[in-house]
């Protein structure tokens, strides 16, 4: 195949969206464009796309009221630009793979099959990814796709990590911590090793990747050792519209007290927690920031979040003997100084000693120069580490030191 023509397309769907982007990959991973379709479910759906070139800066209000509409839509849009004349691959971000399914790899029927089976692994997210490769394959029969899963940086944990407290029968139908997140770990992981060296990347490390969703890892030798997110994304610290860690004697007391399902269970502590539950006002961290001084719900969800945060990270430096690096990444970790501020303060014991200018600059490094522990900043790009896996796992030769990603943005 001509190496000039190869143009991989990279798609992370989520609960309530289909985020794409495209990248060259002619000798080098240089991205073309990105978008996504937002607000599927909802009034006001759009389709928005940037790109280099003009005609690739758009938005447009659709309708999508639900995944298989709003594939349709993506699909009528690729067939715009070409169709599959204009496609090489196909990478798909892959929230939950199971016990069997962790590295990259070319998507199958059998694949298919089995991530249908571990649908209930992740109800939230596993169907509508499905749905999008599913609706790829009809439409593009001969297109590659390749399957990148979101838990494969954590797969080696120690067994002491992703062993669970509860009866050990349920390990072997696969329950255990599986960690989350790991496309962007994974990402963070080559860009600290970039910038910082090779001997920091193999350093004791600590990841938050501080979003909508949130987690954080503990790293050692470059590999992960724990991680605060566990069998599905809702575990750790508090999220956007997720709980984080409850005491799970709450499930049988809404049983008995409001008459509460599983299901209505599930759904409050993914989509109606976290700092909306607690601000109930909204899920975002702009939005609160701005109102937390005429807001207590708003400056307790803050103070929230910033806390259990801070507790991971003294427990994490625990599990590791000691801390070297701290890295925020995330919409939150990368734009918000006043909550790494708030996280970061009486964390001097730990080594952690912040400046103010640097932070509030969001600059890529935000320690002090005297600081025991380098503090970093790193914008992550999910999408760059699913192109480069789909041009290993198909044989793409590319050189990585002429990529473009979204890391000027950083600092």
């Amino acid at each position: 195949m001509n190496p000039a023509s190869l143009h991989i397309l990279t798609i992370n769907g989520g609960s309530s969206s289909i985020k794409f982007a495209l990248f060259d990959a002619g000798d080098s991973l240089r991205r073309i464009l990105e978008g996504g379709i937002e607000r599927i479910g909802l009034p006001g759906a759009t389709l928005q796309v940037k790109g280099l070139k003009k005609a690739d800066n758009f938005s447009r209000l659709v309708t999508a009221p639900n995944h298989t509409v709003a594939v349709d839509t993506l699909m009528d849009w690729i067939e715009e630009r070409g169709g599959r004349d204009s496609l090489t691959a196909v990478g798909h971000r892959v929230v939950h793979g199971g016990p069997k399914y962790f590295k990259p790899q070319r998507i199958t029927a059998e694949m298919v099959e089995e991530l249908h089976r571990l649908s209930p692994f992740d109800p939230d997210h596993l169907p509508e990814e499905i749905l999008l490769t599913e609706a790829f394959h009809r439409r593009f029969p001969d297109l590659p796709q390749v399957a990148c899963f979101d838990t494969a940086f954590h797969h080696d944990l120690p067994r002491v990590a992703h062993l669970l407290p509860i009866p050990r029968r349920y390990e072997a139908q696969g329950v255990r911590r599986y960690g989350f997140h790991g496309l962007s770990y994974e990402f963070l992981m080559g860009e600290l090793a970039r910038r910082a060296g090779t001997e920091a990347a193999q350093g004791r490390i600590i990841l938050a990747h501080l979003g909508n969703g949130a987690s954080l890892a503990a790293v050692r030798d470059g590999k992960s050792i724990d991680t605060s997110m566990s069998f599905t994304p809702a575990a750790g610290v508090p999220m956007s519209t997720r709980s984080g860690d409850l005491d799970p004697g709450l499930v049988w007391y809404l049983a008995r007290t409001e008459k509460m399902s599983a299901k209505q269970f599930n759904e409050m502590v993914n989509f109606q927690s976290g700092l909306l539950g607690v601000s109930e006002t909204s899920s975002d961290m702009h939005d609160l920031l701005e109102h937390e001084t005429q807001d207590v719900r708003a400056a307790e969800a803050i103070a929230l979040f910033c806390y259990q945060v801070k507790k991971w990270l003294g427990a994490f430096a625990a599990a590791l003997g000691g801390l070297d690096t701290l890295v925020f990444a995330g919409g939150i970790g990368e734009n918000a100084p006043a909550v790494r501020a708030r996280i970061c303060d009486g964390l001097g014991f730990l080594g952690i000693e912040l400046e103010e200018k640097r932070n509030a600059a969001n600059e890529g490094v935000i320690s002090v120069a005297a600081s025991r522990v380098a503090v970093r900043v790193i914008r992550t790009d999910e999408e760059l580490t699913i192109a480069r896996s789909v041009c290993r796992v198909l044989g793409f030769a590319v050189d990585s030191t002429k990529e473009t990603s979204n890391q000027s943005k950083s600092g």
